[in-house]
């Protein structure tokens, strides 16, 4: 059997009826233009702005791996300062008499060797004695006789890395008292 197309039923004959007429434009074509024109600039902007922000994200982004890696370096850091401490209070402990012997100058090798890879990480000491007293590299754990507001002996030494506080130095700050009469001139 073949199929029978359907038949199209009758539409109504409205030969009477009026056709629809389009609405007359209310717009010029200089008008359509120029909205045309403000949306592809509101568009441009857009799409500036987003570049702009991606371009932003990806430094940021950059920045924050940057201060992670930065982070976790220091904490590393932290770790392995108290080894360097104990090699230089090892070596200024050395007897006379064993000074000039093969070990120890192993040893102050090995510490050599050790503060130079540390310095290649960006890790440097903060010199403090002597230096007037500053609370952002420096921890005061007592005041001794000496001029006042100078740092008269260092218990730890301190450090930064990239030039950020990575340790602060553990010192003793002078009190004024014992101040000689030759240093309160030179002032």
């Amino acid at each position: 059997m073949i199929p029978r197309e359907p038949e199209e039923k009758e539409k109504p004959n409205n030969e009477d009826a009026v056709p629809e007429e389009l609405p007359e434009s209310t717009i010029s074509p200089e008008e359509a233009l120029a909205e045309e024109k403000k949306r592809a600039e509101e568009y441009l902007a857009n799409w500036q702005r987003a570049q702009a922000d991606f371009i932003n994200y990806k430094r940021r982004t950059e920045q924050e791996r940057l201060d992670f890696n930065s982070f976790a370096n220091a904490n590393l850091l932290c770790g392995i300062l108290p080894v360097l401490d104990d090699f230089e209070r090892a070596l200024k402990a050395v007897p006379e008499e064993f000074a000039g012997e093969d070990w120890v100058e192993g040893v102050r090798l090995v510490e050599k060797k050790f503060r130079t890879i540390l310095e290649g990480q960006g890790v440097k000491p903060i010199y403090a004695l002597g230096e007037p007293f500053d609370p952002n590299f420096h921890e005061a754990i007592r005041q001794e006789k000496g001029k006042e507001g100078i740092i008269v002996e260092e218990y730890l030494k301190g450090y930064t890395l990239n030039d950020k506080l990575l340790r602060a130095s553990r010192v003793a700050v002078g009190n004024g008292e014992g101040d000689t009469e030759e240093s309160k001139e030179e002032e």
